[in-house]
């Protein structure tokens, strides 16, 4: 039984763990028509997708967390070469301790490279670096036939792209090398700002946000008339050892993720509701510093918070989460601000809702990233009138240009997918040419009919 992170949608399969390329390849050429899961196969990292895309019902899914240990620091081109089931985690500590970071990160750090390339996953810097994908240099990818292809944006193109971003349907990574960020200690530099509503946030990041390496604004979606969509705005950059407290300067690359809590097994429906949200979001505000300027922070709780609380989506409840991500192109900022009212309006429970400014996206397809701005946020799945209101979303975003995030995506209907994403087809033939059989497929895909 296998859900997303969101816990919304279980279905069953039968998983298998490869270890080597060999085996992922051996798996491959035994499903489709007349093998042994004829609903077909898709591969899964460490399950953080929100919703269905690492599941495949009744099918076979490859767990490739356990694959093939790869880790080689290239330090004359400040590249790594490393195996898909390699979790940022896990890659994070490591490269630290050779004065090296990874390029983009998302707000959890259990994600494998694999999952990072299918999602072609996103930052805090994607308005100045861009997404994952945009730092591989190439990658190795087994497609339904069991032939191993090294591709990259020089070779096979098409199919690169197509596989960056294209959540796991045009073959299974097992290995890629991309670019590293140099760093001299494994902290940042932020500055922290009170923004009182919607637009002085969407001011203040268009201002200066260049000025950093790392942005996001954290909103009170239950903010309501003058103080509707305010929020505390964090921007960093990559902090010298002269940054940092005597104490630390001793070992400027030493990594302290850590955790701290770990929610019971067992939450009750309910918990997260208007009020404690309401009551959580007063706090976090006010507690906010009203403008803050050079604060240490390690880049594990600036960059993953809510890692220090293992298990943290349990917390709503036995329903599951739906997490909603859009992106709007620059000059939509209308739909953006009608979004946040709507659900001011509504009293919506939100507690984690962040929005960043994207800048150029990449030549992949099915990429999510464009030049404008993203708001995603966390909402319980048993919310009254929940599937009416984000289906409005939808219609707004599309209707503006904008599009939801798949790899977030747990119920999105396949008419809007489809209007938002205008490079489908040409991913649909690349995909075609390499599994002429649909022997990848998830339940995502069958649900977005990809």
């Amino acid at each position: 039984m296998l859900t997303g992170w969101g816990r919304t949608a279980p279905t069953v399969a039968t998983v298998a763990r490869p270890r080597t390329t060999d085996e992922v390849a051996l798996l491959l050429r035994e499903t489709g028509p007349g093998g042994m899961a004829r609903r077909g196969a898709i591969a899964r990292g460490l399950g953080r997708s929100y919703g269905d895309a690492a599941q495949s019902a009744g099918g076979l899914v490859l767990d490739c967390a356990d694959l093939a240990p790869g880790f080689r620091i290239d330090p004359a081109t400040a590249t790594v070469t490393a195996s898909a089931g390699t979790s940022l985690a896990a890659l994070t500590r490591r490269l630290l301790a050779h004065g090296y970071f990874v390029p983009v990160t998302p707000g959890t750090r259990h994600v494998t490279v694999g999952g990072a390339i299918g999602a072609d996953i996103h930052g805090k810097n994607h308005h100045v670096a861009g997404s994952f994908g945009a730092h591989v240099r190439s990658l190795s990818l087994v497609t339904p036939d069991g032939t191993v292809r090294r591709t990259s944006p020089e070779n096979d193109p098409e199919l690169f792209w197509a596989t960056t971003g294209g959540m796991g349907l045009t073959g299974i990574i097992t290995e890629a090398t991309f670019d590293l960020v140099t760093v001299d200690t494994a902290s940042v530099r932020v500055d922290t700002d009170r923004t009182r509503d919607l637009d002085s946030a969407l001011a203040l990041m268009s201002a200066d946000d260049d000025d950093y390496t790392y942005s996001v604004c954290w909103i009170d979606l239950l903010a309501r008339g003058a103080s509707t969509g305010r929020g505390v705005l964090t921007r960093a950059t990559h902090a010298t050892p002269a940054d940092l407290p005597a104490r630390m300067r001793r070992a400027p690359l030493r990594y302290r993720p850590g955790e701290v809590a770990e929610v019971p097994r067992w939450v009750p429906p309910g918990l997260l509701n208007t009020w404690s949200v309401r009551a959580f979001n007063a706090a976090y505000y006010s507690r906010a510093p009203l403008r803050e300027r050079g604060a240490i922070k390690g880049v594990g709780s600036f960059f993953h918070p809510l890692d220090a609380v293992r298990g943290w989506n349990r917390l709503y409840g036995p329903h599951g989460l739906v997490q909603y991500q859009f992106a709007v192109p620059f000059g939509q900022e209308t739909t953006l601000r009608w979004i946040v009212e709507r659900l001011a309006a509504a009293g919506v429970p939100s507690f984690l809702a962040v929005l960043k400014r994207f800048g150029p996206q990449t030549p992949a397809p099915l990429s999510f990233p464009l030049p404008g701005w993203t708001l995603a946020l966390d909402l319980p799945a048993d919310l009254p009138g929940l599937a009416g209101l984000l289906r409005s979303f939808d219609e707004r975003v599309g209707a503006a240009g904008g599009r939801v995030y798949l790899a977030k995506d747990s119920r999105a209907a396949p008419a809007a997918v489809h209007a938002m994403y205008p490079d489908l087809d040409a991913w649909r033939r690349v995909r075609r040419r390499v599994d002429p059989k649909g022997v990848l497929r998830s339940d995502l895909a069958r649900r977005l009919e990809l």
